[in-house]
């Protein structure tokens, strides 16, 4: 028997039983969804967590200033610590080698009001040279750059959510603000940044999209400390030159911090790139788990598709007697039976592609999870469903080839 006959009775079949085909390609058909639609939740939770990494930048160590209770606190001033400072940046720069720029930050939880909206804002003291370190970008407007710095003006750069809260669709560039005590223009801002919904070594999991930033120099004359023994600065981020030497370069910046804060524990050392590659090894086992549950269901949707051969088989005894008598090879039976499994799986799969695709789609738009559709997961979906319904049809066409066609003619 032709590979083409085989193929063309195989689909009268599918024609002639549609409702028996369907209900039996439904298990093929949710499976490949599952895989796709599980995958794609997989992959968006993975691209999620890498823009957070990259906003911190991977080639990039971190540096912050442990937060303390007041008690706390005056013990580690008592060791003769003053925490976190300029002085500790200028260190830095001059012994650790490949440094490629510092980003000191200063912060404090202010109000920010406008007319008679106002919001609650992390208040951000900043460089011009955080744009080239921190991958800063403003939607609106422009950022602080060294003129405001040097002169020390009152001007800010509004994170998404704060203008949005603020300004709704008013243009908030040319406008000025109040914070806390002090009114601020405000020249720009920032595009939307990935949020940070858990704790990342000492960083706080917050919204940075409610940040504002402002010339550290000015921060440091018009934002008052909430505690007099407060550091000088929360946070300081070192770019080097790559990410070859990030270990190295970490160990030499705890060492020279340690030596300046007099041994004290009052700092922490945060490395994104280091951070990166453990989200992108827990993503993978994460991934193949959701894979491996859904996976299930082709499984079940192959058995369903053997079941089914296999009364198909009983059904058709005399008809495989009869192609045996007249010179069919128990090859061309084999042949005939796996085909119609492998239609029943092809059709099931590309089935379960488009309905994976569309259910993919809809969990992005109607919730808060992001997908993320890739072409390896419809690939290995589509495959995997292929392969099942040929290994579970292998057995009820094994069944069929080994009739002996006297048999067969005179089954009832």
């Amino acid at each position: 028997m032709q590979i083409e006959e085989s193929i063309r009775i195989a689909f009268y079949g599918l024609r002639d039983h549609k409702f028996r085909s369907f209900l039996t390609m439904l298990g093929i058909i949710f499976g490949t969804a599952s895989v796709i639609a599980m995958i794609s939740i997989g992959e968006g939770a993975k691209k999620q967590a890498m823009a957070k990494y990259q906003d911190l930048g991977v080639s990039n160590i971190i540096i912050r200033d442990k937060d303390f209770t007041d008690t706390e606190l005056e013990q580690v001033r008592t060791k003769f610590s003053r925490g976190l400072s300029l002085g500790d940046t200028k260190a830095i720069s001059e012994i650790l080698p490949g440094v490629k720029g510092i980003a000191p930050q200063a912060e404090a939880k202010l109000d920010a009001m406008y007319e008679d909206k106002s919001s609650k804002a992390n208040v951000i003291g900043i460089t011009p040279e955080i744009t080239g370190i921190l991958n800063f970008r403003t939607d609106k407007g422009t950022f602080i750059d060294s003129d405001h710095y040097e002169r020390q003006l009152k001007v800010c750069v509004l994170g998404a959510n704060i203008a949005w809260e603020l300004f709704n669709y008013e243009d908030p560039v040319g406008r000025y603000i109040k914070l806390g005590d002090q009114w601020f223009e405000v020249t720009g801002v920032l595009s939307t940044r990935a949020l940070f919904t858990e704790t990342i070594g000492e960083l706080a999991a917050r919204d940075l999209n409610n940040d504002v930033y402002i010339p550290l120099s000015t921060f440091g004359k018009r934002i008052p400390k909430s505690n007099i023994l407060s550091s000088e600065l929360k946070q300081v981020a070192v770019r080097l030159e790559s990410s070859g030497s990030l270990l190295e370069s970490a160990d030499i910046i705890r060492s020279i911090l340690s030596r300046r804060h007099f041994n004290n524990d009052d700092f922490s050392i945060i490395i994104p790139y280091e951070l990166m590659e453990q989200e992108k090894r827990e993503s993978r086992i994460y991934n193949l788990l959701l894979a491996s549950i859904a996976a299930i269901s082709l499984i079940v949707g192959g058995i369903g598709i053997m079941n089914i051969m296999l009364a198909s088989v009983m059904e058709r005894t005399q008809e495989i007697g009869i192609r045996r008598a007249v010179g069919g090879r128990r090859s061309d039976i084999m042949g005939q039976f796996v085909t119609e499994a492998m239609a029943l799986s092809i059709t099931g799969g590309l089935t379960g592609v488009v309905l994976g695709i569309l259910l993919s789609l809809g969990i992005g738009f109607l919730t808060e999870v992001k997908t993320f559709i890739t072409l390896y997961s419809i690939f290995i979906a589509f495959s995997f469903s292929v392969i099942v319904g040929i290994t579970f049809g292998y057995l009820p066409a094994k069944r069929a080839a080994d009739m002996k066609p006297v048999e067969a003619i005179r089954h009832e």
